[in-house]
């Protein structure tokens, strides 16, 4: 993983800071080597505890992605649409950002 600050809202508590920063490090892991849908989908539910505004996640995504180059919002809409194709096949997925689309 890359060495950068992560963006972090210094009124969150110790807890928070390592909830937000355990799913950006799932972020960065569907671009680096790929992640088990459900352990994304559980540190994205994880966050969203802690940053329930659709508007603060998205700042927050887009200081990261300007931070790392990694899009949160992305990671997040594979990962809805491999739920979708999971329920379908009932078969646990790796969920990998193409390097290509990382820009996209």
């Amino acid at each position: 993983m890359k060495n950068y600050n992560y963006p972090i809202d210094t009124d969150w508590t110790n807890d928070e800071i390592v909830i937000v920063i355990t799913f950006l490090n799932a972020v960065e892991l569907a671009y680096e080597k790929g992640i088990h849908i459900e352990e994304y989908q559980k540190a994205y539910k994880r966050f969203k505890e802690v940053v329930p505004s659709k508007s603060e996640e998205k700042q927050i995504g887009n200081k990261f992605e300007e931070l790392s180059g990694y899009s949160l919002y992305r990671t997040v809409q594979l990962m809805r649409s491999k739920l979708k194709e999971t329920s379908l096949n009932k078969k646990a997925q790796i969920m990998r950002m193409d390097i290509d689309k990382r820009r996209a």
